[in-house]
């Protein structure tokens, strides 16, 4: 039961990363610098919901569990599967959006937009939208490989059974 959560998480953030991916950021591409920066400011808080933070930390503790439970069952194919698909999660994904994704989005909470120039929020948005895009399209594949590593884990402990 624990691994069909893990893959269904797992899934859930892939799904996600990617329809912003294709979608949400290509559409914020053509605002004007102060919709883009005012649009991803509003984001930004609203994706800090319960919803969101049970699925995206939740997989901090699923992964790794999923992992032990089939070394401590002997699944070593399984348990590869399994340790290398929290390995591109706790990196790619967790690591990349603590280490660049986060910070970059402190910097845009700080942007105080009725006291700042149009240079200045051209210039800012800029930086922020190269860097971010950047950072989100790592976490995206990386997602996108620990989901599908999950799904052969799930495969390959099932033709055990």
């Amino acid at each position: 039961m624990i691994l069909t959560i893990t893959v269904l998480f797992s899934g859930l953030i892939a799904g996600l990363l990617f329809s912003y991916s294709c979608s949400v950021n290509l559409g914020l591409h053509h605002l004007t610098d102060i919709d883009y920066i005012k649009t991803m400011q509003a984001i930004n808080v609203e994706i800090q919901n319960i919803y969101f933070f049970i699925v995206f930390m939740g997989l901090l503790l699923l992964l790794p569990a999923s992992t032990w439970l089939n070394y401590s069952l002997n699944n070593k194919v399984t348990f590869y599967l399994m340790l290398t698909a929290t390995l591109f999660y706790f990196i790619g994904v967790f690591g990349v959006t603590a280490l660049g994704n986060v910070p970059l989005n402190n910097q845009l909470a700080k942007i105080d937009l009725a006291n700042t120039s149009e240079e200045t929020l051209s210039t800012f948005r800029s930086h922020f939208e190269i860097n971010w895009t950047k950072y989100h399209l790592i976490r995206t594949m990386a997602s996108f490989v620990s989901f599908l590593l999950t799904i052969l884990a799930i495969q390959k402990s099932t033709q055990t059974l």
